[in-house]
């Protein structure tokens, strides 16, 4: 999408319950004509990876995907979501895309993050399977 972005995920841990409290995500778009614009984009794309990351799961029966819709493959609700902060590198390059973006850095942001708190990596998702239930910190 000819943008750059990185994410970092802010957690505590305590005995198997991962807390979020905070992300946040620089990115390199190129040069920005609504940077609210592009925040809202990021901050959409971030829902979608944590919603993957925490309880998203596709399966499959008989052969067929399970889940058709979002009422089978719920996003992650407004009270759901950690504090997000976005931050747009000021650029003179050609306009680069903002919402995917967003989406990709997410997940991996939070498993190194769990790593680094508890010192088990976990290496597919969604990241409930492997026992961590999780919460959002509302301080």
């Amino acid at each position: 999408y000819g943008s750059y972005i990185g994410s970092v995920v802010e957690i505590s841990v305590s005995g198997k319950t991962v807390t979020l409290h905070r992300v946040v995500s620089a990115l390199d778009c190129g040069t920005v004509i609504h940077p609210d614009n592009v925040r809202a984009q990021m901050e959409g794309g971030m829902v979608y990876g944590l919603t993957a990351a925490l309880k998203g799961e596709i399966t499959l029966e008989h052969g067929a995907v399970k889940q058709t819709n979002f009422n089978d493959y719920p996003a992650l609700m407004m009270a759901e979501m950690p504090r997000i902060d976005c931050f747009i590198a000021p650029s003179g390059d050609a306009p680069g895309g903002v919402g995917e973006p967003g989406t990709a850095p997410i997940a991996p942001a939070l498993a190194n993050a769990v790593f680094a708190a508890t010192g088990i990596r976990v290496r597919s998702l969604p990241l409930s399977k492997h026992g961590f239930t999780f919460a959002v910190s509302r301080a």
